[in-house]
């Protein structure tokens, strides 16, 4: 596996991952809005893939570079995928590729109560980077309660 910034060709591969999540993030192929971010952090340079040796894209990341906060605006891993690394790796090339110290990264995801946040392993998959919990978010497009997860950079 290799991540790597993402480029124009990567676009259906965003659509592709995000029709995996519509289910607790509400609709995002057909959303016009959607299609503009990843353009938007695809000509920026502020969106990443990880891809397979057959280039097979396996997960994708937007990311806010605007120091001293820098934001996960979105992170999916493929279906199949989960659980074996990906998002790690896609998240250790993103701090390393953009953020300087001090600062914080943060990432707004399922509130304890909403029921993807067992399934998806959202939650413990920030946990295990090292984020907490910090404040309730707005609830998201489909109407599920959200929260903010921090990570210092030291």
């Amino acid at each position: 596996m290799i991540v790597r910034l993402a480029q124009q060709q990567d676009f259906a591969s965003f659509l592709g991952l995000a029709a995996q999540v519509e289910h607790w993030f509400g609709p995002m192929v057909n959303d016009p809005g959607f299609h503009q971010a990843v353009e938007n952090h695809i000509h920026r340079s502020a969106a990443l893939v990880a891809v397979s040796a057959e280039l097979e894209v396996l997960g994708g990341l937007m990311f806010g570079t605007k120091a001293p906060v820098y934001q996960i605006h979105w992170l999916v891993v493929s279906q199949q995928q989960r659980g074996a690394g990906i998002g790690k790796a896609l998240m250790a090339d993103v701090t390393r590729r953009f953020t300087q110290t001090p600062g914080s990264i943060e990432a707004i995801t399922f509130g304890a109560d909403h029921p993807g946040a067992i399934v998806s392993g959202a939650r413990a998959f920030y946990e295990g980077l090292g984020f907490t919990a910090a404040e309730a978010a707005a609830p998201g497009l489909e109407g599920g309660p959200r929260q903010v997860y921090r990570r210092p950079i030291p």
